[in-house]
């Protein structure tokens, strides 16, 4: 429902999310139509927007990669905590020599959300060859590091200066409520929540 509240407050045409927040949008979407057919037209019906070419990775333990699993990748990690994390992948027992299938494995997966095509057709060899999975974790964690070591830095220097920081949240809370502040008064007008006088 909050979900909704921010895609519906902001009249959203279109909503950029994953094939697993779908039905968040439609959620939205069908309390817009309700209140569009019960107190007139005051919401735009939103549309998920997905991107065919995302996948949803696969957290270090195998299932789904959520904050509430516990089974993320940090990104901004220092670079020793990052190797740490990467490390902790969990892999089947094949040993080094024997063919590994990139359709199963998290660590796979994960190379080819940061690799281009070439580093995947390289990786996919590398598999079908039996590369030990110590060296293909080695790789992974070179790939992943050397991809965000600028934005790492850039990210340090943010949270370093939380002034800023505060400073972008207040004039983005500025900016939403010139926006919602006058919507809100429309749909309590719409819902008969009106001043008395």
């Amino acid at each position: 429902v909050l979900m909704a509240a921010d895609i519906l407050m902001f009249n959203a045409h279109k909503v950029p999310v994953g094939k697993d927040q779908i039905q968040h949008v439609e959620m939205a979407r069908d309390i817009a139509q309700r209140f569009n057919h019960i107190y007139g037209d005051s919401f735009v019906l939103p549309e998920a927007q997905v991107d065919t070419n995302v996948a949803v990775l696969q957290g270090l333990d195998g299932r789904k990669m959520s904050k509430s699993y516990g089974n993320t990748i940090p990104l901004f990690l220092p670079e020793k905590k990052l190797k740490k994390n990467i490390n902790k992948i969990k892999t089947n027992l094949l040993e080094p020599g024997e063919q590994k299938d990139t359709d199963t494995s998290t660590v796979f997966q994960v190379w080819q959300a940061f690799a281009n095509e070439e580093q995947t057709a390289y990786m996919r060899e590398e598999f079908l060859k039996g590369i030990a999975w110590g060296e293909a974790k080695k790789q992974l964690f070179e790939l992943i590091n050397a991809e965000i070591e600028e934005p790492r830095e850039r990210y340090n220097a943010l949270m370093s200066d939380q002034g800023y920081i505060e400073s972008v949240l207040q004039a983005g809370a500025i900016k939403a409520r010139s926006f919602s502040q006058p919507a809100l008064a429309k749909l309590r007008n719409a819902v008969g929540i009106r001043p008395l006088s």
